[in-house]
């Protein structure tokens, strides 16, 4: 049974002794060929436990009877790196290639060491070698380069590898660390170039000349490569992104809406972008009434965005510039798509109060106390609106009731003792009408 596994083991060693063999004499190769299988086996049996001081002890036995022999010294590197003792390792390792350079596991062993150690820069060479008996260890070339702080030629060898065999994501990775630093933008965009130039129709590479372009405040650029690339893919959702910018630019807003409604209707584009360019066409539309309704399309593109209410943020946009009846109409859809939401009522009821809605607060305000029946606002608007249309005991009933809800809102129990007097001066009843109008004043008076 030990020949038999000796038949498998010395493949490579029979190579290294055989001239060695051929000068002694017969008694003398019989035994070396004892001594030496022996402590190589049980080298080999040591390493397998573990044993790893004896395992090399029996490694120096036999490199005393062939002290050139590349397979034993591999066997010592071995044995020294599960000890951690990373100096031997490495010149066993390296006395192994010197003897025979062409068998790419010694070489493996001397980048194992460095990479233990993250010698990077000392691990280069080594995969240089290494790359010559297989290409692949170009991705390992990568991180080293990246390791060592040697972006100009991880970014070299990252653009032959995408070229080569496609984009691997952590390459990408790494490219995008890379370009954070400006001074290898140049190099990016010669490669860019080229590569649009190779592949005129790989959508990746535009993307990303064009972010590069914005990214240095090169527009004109950015334009140039996103009008090539709309005539190269005429369908190109990021064509429309840097065409829409254009637009905008030379105030040609039919175009900008249709880039917009592409983009906005675009399963690739992320939701970010969409909400910048959305933002970007409200500026652009603030005094152009003639796209209101395209403005409205445009919302409706964010009906299921869980992440911003676009609806509600367009209502306060307008209610912020005091244009009512806009905000009136977007906060309206917002409720169509969240009906008890509770912000958005408090401001829609704010503006209809300054439109003067009051036959709209009347119809519309009950159903929300139903739903938040101690939320103090809705009462004092429903009492507003009896009021203004004379129905003063209506008026009163509600505000009295609604008053008991308010707490620590000096502001809307002002309001509310104010209504109330309203209400009692309808009513006729002169001294509760100056009970609560001197409340309200002498509130007033401690609030300022």
């Amino acid at each position: 049974m030990k020949q038999l596994i000796f038949i498998f083991l010395f493949t490579v060693l029979q190579c290294n002794t055989a001239s060695l063999w051929a000068q002694n004499i017969p008694e003398d190769v019989a035994l070396e060929k004892d001594e030496f299988e022996d402590s190589f086996y049980e080298s080999l049996k040591q390493k397998g436990i573990e044993n790893y001081d004896k395992a090399i002890i029996e490694l120096e036995k036999c490199l005393k009877i062939q002290p050139n022999n590349a397979t034993i010294y591999f066997e010592l590197g071995k044995n020294y790196l599960e000890q951690k003792e990373y100096k031997k390792a490495y010149e066993s390792f390296e006395k192994a290639t010197k003897i025979d350079p062409n068998n790419r596991w010694f070489w493996v062993g001397m980048y194992d060491v460095c990479y233990e150690n993250k010698e990077f820069e000392k691990a280069i060479p080594i995969v240089l070698k290494l790359i010559e008996f297989k290409k692949e260890y170009k991705e390992e070339l990568v991180s080293l380069y990246m390791n060592a702080d040697q972006y100009d030629n991880a970014l070299e060898l990252i653009n032959e590898l995408n070229d080569q065999v496609g984009k691997l994501e952590m390459r990408e990775i790494y490219k995008s660390e890379i370009l954070q630093d400006p001074k290898f933008h140049s190099a990016e965009r010669v490669n860019l170039l080229e590569q649009i130039k190779k592949n005129p129709k790989e959508e990746s590479n535009y993307i990303a000349l064009i972010f590069l372009y914005n990214k240095n405040n090169q527009e004109e650029l950015a334009q140039q490569i996103a009008k090539k690339l709309e005539l190269e893919i005429p369908n190109s959702d990021w064509a429309k992104v840097s065409l829409f910018k254009l637009y905008l630019k030379n105030n040609d807003g039919e175009n900008a809406v249709k880039a917009m409604n592409f983009v906005l209707g675009s399963m690739k584009i992320d939701q970010k972008i969409k909400h910048r360019i959305f933002n970007e066409f409200l500026l652009f539309i603030k005094d152009k009434p003639q796209f209101d309704s395209d403005l409205e399309k445009a919302v409706s593109y964010f009906d299921t965005d869980k992440s911003i209410e676009v609806a509600k943020e367009l209502g306060k946009f307008y209610h912020n510039k005091k244009n009512w009846e806009k905000a009136i109409r977007f906060y309206e859809i917002q409720l169509k798509k969240i009906p008890d939401e509770l912000e958005t009522a408090l401001l829609l009821f704010e503006c209809y109060t300054e439109k003067g809605n009051f036959d709209v607060i009347e119809k519309k305000v009950e159903t929300f106390i139903q739903i938040y029946p101690t939320q103090p606002q809705f009462y004092y608007y429903l009492g507003l609106a009896y009021n203004q249309k004379g129905t003063y005991k209506k008026a009163k009933d509600v505000l009295e009731s609604g008053l008991d809800f308010v707490v620590d809102n000096p502001k809307l129990e002002i309001n509310f003792n104010i209504q109330l007097g309203e209400a009692y001066n309808g009513l006729g009843d002169l001294k509760k009408k100056e009970y609560y109008f001197s409340k309200a004043e002498s509130a007033l008076k401690n609030k300022n």
